[in-house]
């Protein structure tokens, strides 16, 4: 539950500083801050459920790791059609602190991987693939410092839609 706590804390405060600057990737993976609360909580619950229906709640799981690779395809045309650049220092900064709630994470969740199947497995790929999000955010936060371009927040924001994809279809696979 601290996993779910964590999350869902940093979902707030990375999705109001993505919709002040105008930032898709932090937006993308705001929205998965909160994709990974709710994963985080179902687990919890589900760890007593049996093997049957722990394996569809990892199916519903896979639908669920979606959601934020929509939100960030969104986000991208939402900024192709007003193509303003985040403001780099609170990009660079809010990724920052997301990769350590996300550290944080991946750390405590990679004791319980191979538990429980495809929840646990999700919740750690959740956890994976956030932290290689929030170093490629910080990455393009100080490009976006030295183009003043929308192209790395724009790439970043897809790719993170790319590895949200990857994920379910790992988890849709484990279970």
């Amino acid at each position: 539950m601290l996993v779910a706590a964590l999350n869902l804390a940093y979902f707030g405060v990375e999705f109001t500083v993505a919709l002040a600057i105008g930032s898709v990737s932090l937006f993308a993976d705001g929205v998965d801050f909160l994709e990974d609360a709710s994963v985080s909580f179902l687990i919890a619950v589900a760890l007593g459920w049996s093997a049957a229906r722990r394996a569809r709640v990892g199916m519903v799981l896979a639908g669920v790791l979606l959601v934020p690779a929509l939100a960030a395809l969104w986000a991208a045309v939402t900024k192709l059609v007003s193509p303003a650049p985040p403001a780099p220092v609170p990009l660079t900064l809010t990724g920052a602190g997301a990769l350590v709630v996300n550290l944080s994470c991946a750390l405590m969740l990679a004791r319980v991987r191979a538990h429980a199947g495809s929840l646990t497995r999700a919740a750690f790929l959740s956890a994976r693939n956030d932290v290689a999000a929030n170093l490629a955010i910080i990455g393009a936060g100080f490009v976006t410092a030295s183009t003043q371009s929308i192209w790395p927040d724009l790439v970043v924001g897809l790719g993170i839609v790319g590895m949200n994809a990857g994920a379910a279809r790992e988890v849709w696979l484990a279970a």
